[in-house]
């Protein structure tokens, strides 16, 4: 794929008022969340659980893009469409999660991505199966001593290798470098840990040659740990976030996409919603690639009854609405009330 094709598909990912759904979770993570509301972890349930979401009337008004698991982008609606069809019927992109999770990493108490091996073949199967653009997830853990320069090194040439594969295949990477809430930190320690982070991911998308125009970052915000005493305004969160971006992230990347990092569904709203309010203009658009701050009230409302299908979908609408709002800075508390 030319690099033009790389560069449209990613502004794609990003019109102002939509977002990306991150539905690629793993088994051993769908599982967890489906034990919470009572529903069995089989292939059927979730499959019946991703076609709730997908089939969800004017999702498209808000999404342009939704990340598949391995098993999902080979799996097919009640009538035989495949799921990658039913979305792009729709004019929502196809993703792909295509690394391996993490792994111990060798002498040190942190953790690596893995999945490189026979990633170029990988990414031409998912590439003819409809996958547009794809998402390699790296995290890094704050403590004593951690992250190390070791970790930081390894897990962004990691990151850079992934990307170029994906923009070789034709296919826009998602670059996910993660900072974990995990702890009890200040917002400074993260914010000096999240710098850290993206200033050794770009120099490495640098050095191997990747085309900045042609991919996004799944950033995490910079928060404190979770079990900070004292947790930061949503105001703070928001400049401190923008903050460190400015110093970090070119110009030319086309946006970023924030994981919500297992904050709650309501703040993770506020917090997007708080940055593009703040005042710009910001060279990227700032938007959500969100997991569980979609799913979660969408789960609770379904919990696997076929006859509460309608009651899933109108939470996982309510929800997609609000983060579409916090994309002009227009998402209030009294918006949430008003429209749940």
């Amino acid at each position: 794929m030319a690099i033009t094709d790389l560069e449209a598909t990613a502004g794609a990912l990003v019109p102002p008022g939509k977002g990306i759904l991150a539905a690629d979770e793993s088994h051993a993570t769908v599982g967890r969340r489906f034990e919470a509301v009572g529903i069995p972890n089989t292939e059927e349930n979730r499959r019946l659980y991703r076609q709730m979401l997908f089939a969800t009337r004017g999702i498209a008004e808000l999404l342009s893009g939704v990340i598949l698991y391995d098993e999902t982008i080979r799996q097919k609606a009640d009538d035989g469409t495949p799921f990658v069809e039913l979305l792009a019927r729709q004019g929502i992109l196809p993703g792909i999660k295509v690394d391996r999770g993490t792994k111990p990493l060798a002498g040190v108490r942190e953790q690596v991505t893995e999945g490189l091996d026979g990633l170029r073949e990988r990414l031409a199967e998912y590439r003819a199966l409809g996958a547009r653009f794809a998402k390699w997830r790296a995290v890094f853990a704050i403590g004593p001593g951690i992250p190390s320069r070791y970790a930081l090194g390894v897990n962004a040439h990691a990151l850079a290798r992934y990307a170029a594969l994906c923009q070789e295949a034709g296919v826009v990477p998602i670059v996910e470098p993660e900072v974990l809430m995990e702890g009890d930190h200040p917002l400074e320690r993260c914010f000096e840990v999240t710098e850290a982070v993206l200033h050794g991911t770009f120099h490495a998308l640098h050095e191997q040659g990747v085309v900045l125009e042609g991919m996004l970052l799944k950033p995490n915000m910079v928060l404190a740990g979770e079990r900070c005493p004292r947790q930061p305004s949503v105001q703070e969160v928001a400049e401190a976030t923008l903050r460190c971006l400015r110093r970090t992230v070119p110009a030319v990347v086309p946006g970023i996409v924030f994981l919500s990092g297992g904050q709650r569904d309501e703040l993770a709203t506020a917090h997007l919603n708080a940055m593009n309010v703040l005042p710009g203009p910001h060279p990227w658009q700032l938007s959500f690639s969100y997991a569980r701050a979609l799913q979660a009230p969408a789960l609770r409302a379904w919990r696997g009854d076929p006859a509460r299908v309608a009651e899933g979908q109108k939470a996982f609408s309510h929800r997609a609405r609000l983060n579409g709002a916090a994309r002009f800075g227009r998402y209030t508390p009294e918006l949430e009330r008003a429209v749940a």
